[in-house]
């Protein structure tokens, strides 16, 4: 699924037209404004963007793949990269849309802890496995050589959100600043540089999404009593028990194969 969303004059964000030349307080504008856009369709899309629906997706195919290519054991029920990039953006928007100003500080902890790890993660994936990849098989446009910055720039704004408790003032304005700059890198990712990729290299596409698996357990591995307890904080219970599915296909990913001597 390509996310593209339009400012009030019709222009697609994830187009080739630029904010640069614009004054801070229009680009603010058409970033908040894109923000409610979104926020308005996501319902409409929900059977596209719902982590839900999304996670249900992958593990169909994954027992298609199991029923067809048993033998070949668990290397081929990863999603491929893009599949997983799409995944990890679905995750963040529930969130997203969970953040809520009105909740109790404890609520909005568990939504900015998970969301920011989600981040911190999924940029971590890209940079070591995505973008080179895609860098070696050609790519070249403006959106990729923009990722790493943005991912920098949200970096810095989970750098602020971690020193501040959720009832010091200006801590809901940085969540909603990380939406903004989320949502804008996901607008351009997924109607550019997904695509690009899949136009570009679709024979490596299940490779990489395989080694984006293995990559990401790694890495959620110290963090797991996190991920449980603030994913069961910030979803319903259907959506928490999909994701705590997916992350078991992955952990059984990881774990080493015994074969009989």
């Amino acid at each position: 699924m390509n996310v593209r969303t339009e400012d009030t004059e019709g222009r697609t964000s994830g187009g080739a037209a630029s904010l640069s030349g614009q004054p801070p307080e229009e680009i603010e504008r058409r970033i908040e404004d894109t923000r409610r856009r979104l926020s308005d369709t996501l319902t409409a899309l929900e059977a596209k963007l719902s982590p839900r629906e999304r996670l249900r997706s992958v593990a169909d195919t994954a027992r298609r793949r199991g029923r067809q290519l048993a033998h070949r054991g668990l290397d081929t029920l990863s999603p491929d990269v893009t599949t997983m990039i799409r995944i990890d953006h679905s995750h963040v928007f529930a969130l997203f849309r969970r953040f809520n100003r009105s909740h109790s500080a404890r609520r909005r902890e568990a939504i900015v802890s998970n969301a920011c790890l989600a981040l911190e993660i999924h940029a971590t994936l890209e940079e070591e496995i995505f973008y080179p990849a895609l860098r070696e098989a050609g790519g070249r446009s403006e959106a990729l050589s923009k990722s790493v910055p943005e991912h920098d720039e949200m970096r810095r704004i989970i750098a602020t959100l971690r020193e501040m408790t959720p009832d010091e003032t200006g801590y809901d304005e940085a969540m909603c600043s990380l939406m903004r700059v989320v949502l804008h890198h996901v607008a351009d990712e997924e109607s550019i540089v997904l695509p690009e990729a899949e136009q570009l290299m679709p024979e490596r596409l299940t490779e990489l999404g395989m080694a984006m698996t293995r990559r990401r357990m790694e890495l959620l591995r110290p963090h797991l009593g996190e991920v449980a307890r603030t994913t069961a904080m910030s979803f319903p219970v259907a959506t928490a028990a999909a994701a705590a599915g997916l992350l078991a296909v992955g952990w059984m990913m990881l774990r080493p194969s015994h074969h009989p001597h």
